[in-house]
């Protein structure tokens, strides 16, 4: 996406005349260089801008004045299956109880729309807002019932997700060997339909007895606040562009009421990212990069009882790749594909990006 060059070459505006023809053109030269290495370094960092945000929006910041608008639509598929074993073992052999195998399909659609808007060369403000389509199929079998029916359970959900609103700026500006830092916080509203929001149902087993409790429909939003601080980095060593990511996210404390969970401590997120990429040409442009998020132990309090919901931590590891194709100064379309490398991402998901600038 077209991200806004910073001004690296000081401009001096002089206060008086030159009286001689000779120091006017030898003036006059030297603005029209300077200007050519603006243009020049300009270009650069518009393609790198390109480059680090094929993938993820980690890019140098819009030009001062300048709106970005950039509709995106994105597909993820997921698919597990999980084995319960209830039971003991006679000998290493031999297991006494009950297995139960179950096998989840999760299908979500998202679409999007974002705006970015270059207060100055160095901050800018962006907004976005999803609208996620979530089917989720569950088949299951208890091994141990001597049925060979499977149980299949469907539900899905649809509506607004979690509105982002962030800010960046850029610390400094990349000279002397260092990398483009550009500072970044992003809060995300509990705008969709959380876990606590949705109606749920009881599960009985064959004998009628309740088991456990599943949500009716498919939340899609979080259903807390959620404050992400960050950096990103970005490092043009041409002809290849070198970037990075790390940010915390702290997720605040939400109280449900007795019949909904008590006080739910959703667990922070320590993200980091990092890849590589290069143009082919002026217009054509490859990136590879890796992102992982690292999920702290969500904590549920009751009665006074403090219960943890899920493990320590969490690990979502995904493996992008995308192109980016210039479609005029002004606009661009963006590729990826990612490709879930730990149990808890998504096998794959695909996302297409149109960003241009007014």
């Amino acid at each position: 996406m077209n991200s806004t060059a910073l001004y690296l070459l000081p401009v001096l505006t002089v206060a008086f005349a030159l009286p001689a023809a000779s120091e006017e053109a030898s003036d006059g030269a030297s603005a029209a260089a300077q200007s050519a290495a603006n243009t020049t370094r300009q270009g650069g960092q518009d393609q790198a801008t390109d480059i680090a945000s094929i993938t993820v929006d980690r890019g140098i910041v819009t030009r001062p004045g300048r709106l970005t608008i950039e509709p995106s639509f994105s597909y993820a598929h997921s698919n597990s299956t999980q084995v319960a074993v209830e039971g003991y073992t006679v000998i290493p052999a031999l297991l006494v109880g009950l297995i139960n195998i179950s096998e989840i399909q999760r299908d979500v659609l998202v679409g999007a729309l974002s705006l970015k808007y270059g207060f100055t060369s160095r901050f800018e403000a962006s907004l976005r807002v999803p609208y996620l389509k979530i089917d989720e199929d569950l088949r299951e079998r208890e091994a141990f019932q001597g049925t060979p029916v499977d149980t299949l359970r469907e539900s899905s959900g649809d509506g607004l997700g979690d509105v982002e609103l962030a800010f960046r700026y850029q610390i400094n500006d990349g000279l002397d060997g260092w990398p483009y830092i550009i500072g970044v916080i992003r809060a995300k509203a509990p705008t969709g339909e959380g876990p606590y929001d949705v109606d749920r149902e009881t599960i009985v087993d064959s004998q009628g007895n309740p088991i456990g409790v599943e949500l009716a429909e498919r939340p899609t939003g979080s259903g807390y606040w959620a404050f992400e601080p960050g950096l990103s980095f970005i490092y043009p060593s041409d002809p290849a562009v070198l970037f990075g990511n790390l940010s915390y996210v702290w997720t605040r404390e939400e109280n449900e009421g007795p019949d909904n969970g008590g006080k739910v401590d959703a667990g922070d997120v320590i993200r980091f990212g990092f890849g590589m990429g290069f143009a082919f040409n002026e217009r054509t442009s490859f990136s590879l990069s890796y992102d992982h998020s690292i999920i702290r132990k969500t904590a549920i309090e009751l009665d006074n009882n403090l219960f943890d919901a899920n493990f320590d931590r969490i690990h979502v590891g995904t493996l992008s790749f995308g192109l980016s194709q210039r479609l005029s100064p002004d606009a661009s379309l963006n590729l990826s594909v990612g490709v879930g490398v730990t149990d808890s991402a998504p096998n794959t998901e695909i996302t297409l990006r149109l960003p241009f600038s007014l």
